[in-house]
């Protein structure tokens, strides 16, 4: 008689309470090219410097170097590409050895690292609410508990931040201080300093995720949380090619504290030996020979256009009580909707918005702690002005229809 197979030992506890991302779930959805979306955190395809990639992808793969190219090589990260990335953050505020930063693959992957080195099941983080979505699955997946921190429209209360450290005791303090995902807003300077204190009374690491810093389309350029001397020993900044270069490149780096080097770079070992050889080798070539500052200049030009008409599309469109974001740069702008009966949930508006052809993120999966779901975020960067007001002229339509239905209902 045939052998019955036995079952197979279940899937991982740790995943169990870690949700689907709704951003890639939506992309999946939204191939349609008549659906217009603002759903993902998209960068404009036509604004990457291909044909400069091109060349230094060529020049990687020519000659006696793309043998070394195509080879391992050391975990920590390709020396030429590190040394001109750590002159780049230099020239931002940010003083930063060669030595002093990891290449990863992709700023997520370093977040990923992160959760491995510094938590334990149980361990508490303390996050923005509402924060980055990828972030909170991170946590979830290192089974941390996560405490949110109460913010306004300049980014978490310093007054709410003591509170958590005080109450919670959190080993960690993830924060995007530069035009937040999702909410697109700013920590400004002297919150930036009183949070930098209060770390270092509690004795709390402090993640600095800034993928987003080098697009400022208006106001003044705001020093790094990594820059103030209280956080020398204790601040992990994150950075990433994916918004000024391209995401398909999935280059990252983290700039790290000497005492945490070690760790990180075990888990990176772990992890995936190293970073491709070959992109980082592309990388470097294609930064020593191009002025990354005027094709930023060239893509923030494009993309504060495109935030001005989103803004005032937003104005004309959507319901009466609404408010939203106005960010001074980065990808997105944060709603919210009219919710006189504290009751609405823009998930439940999402069918509607897709069948007029236009797509978004609720905001509740953004939330740590108890969310606000009258909310949704938008993301203006992917399309062209002219394609942003069309799409939030259907977005304003299937919403005020939806709304309308909803009111009638509560």
């Amino acid at each position: 008689m045939p052998t019955v197979p036995a079952p197979l030992p279940p899937i991982g506890s740790r995943l169990a309470g870690v949700r689907s991302s709704p951003v890639r779930d939506l992309l999946a959805l939204v191939g349609n090219e008549d659906v217009i979306s603002f759903a993902g955190g998209l960068p404009a395809p036509e604004l990457f410097d291909v044909e400069g990639l091109r060349e230094a992808y060529a020049q990687a793969l020519t000659g006696d170097a793309a043998r070394r190219n195509l080879q391992y090589a050391a975990s920590e990260g390709d020396p030429a590409l590190r040394e001109l990335v750590a002159a780049r953050l230099t020239r931002r505020g940010l003083p930063t050895e060669p030595d002093d930063l990891l290449i990863t693959t992709g700023s997520q992957q370093a977040l990923s690292l992160l959760t491995t080195a510094l938590l334990e099941p149980g361990a508490v983080v303390a996050v923005e609410e509402p924060s980055y979505l990828a972030a909170l699955q991170s946590f979830a997946l290192a089974g941390a508990h996560v405490v949110g921190i109460a913010a306004d429209e300049h980014g978490v209360v310093p007054a709410s931040v003591e509170e958590v450290l005080r109450e919670h005791r959190p080993r960690v303090l993830y924060l995007v201080p530069n035009f937040a995902n999702p909410t697109g807003r700013t920590l400004p300077a002297p919150r930036r300093a009183r949070i930098a204190e209060l770390a270092a009374k509690h004795g709390t690491w402090v993640v600095e995720d800034d993928p987003y810093g080098e697009l400022r389309y208006s106001g003044e350029h705001v020093a790094p949380l990594a820059a103030d001397p209280a956080l020398a020993d204790r601040c992990v900044h994150l950075g990433s090619f994916s918004k000024t270069g391209a995401p398909g490149l999935r280059l990252g780096w983290a700039r790290v504290p000497r005492s945490l080097r070690p760790a990180l770079v075990v888990a990176k070992q772990a992890a995936d030996l190293q970073t491709s050889t070959v992109d980082q080798a592309a990388a470097a070539l294609y930064l020593a020979r191009t002025d990354l500052d005027a094709h930023v200049a060239t893509v923030v030009a494009a993309y504060r256009e495109r935030r001005d008409a989103a803004l005032a599309a937003l104005a004309d469109a959507l319901p009466a009580g609404s408010s939203w974001s106005r960010p001074e740069g980065g990808m997105f702008t944060w709603v919210r909707l009219p919710d006189p009966g504290g009751t609405l949930d823009t998930a439940s508006l999402l069918p509607g918005a897709l069948a007029a052809g236009v797509a978004f993120v609720p905001g509740e999966p953004f939330f740590a702690g108890a969310p606000d779901r009258a909310t949704l975020r938008l993301s203006f960067t992917t399309h062209s002005p002219a394609r942003i007001r069309e799409g939030v002229a259907r977005l304003g339509t299937a919403l005020g229809a939806s709304l309308g239905t909803v009111l009638a209902s509560g």
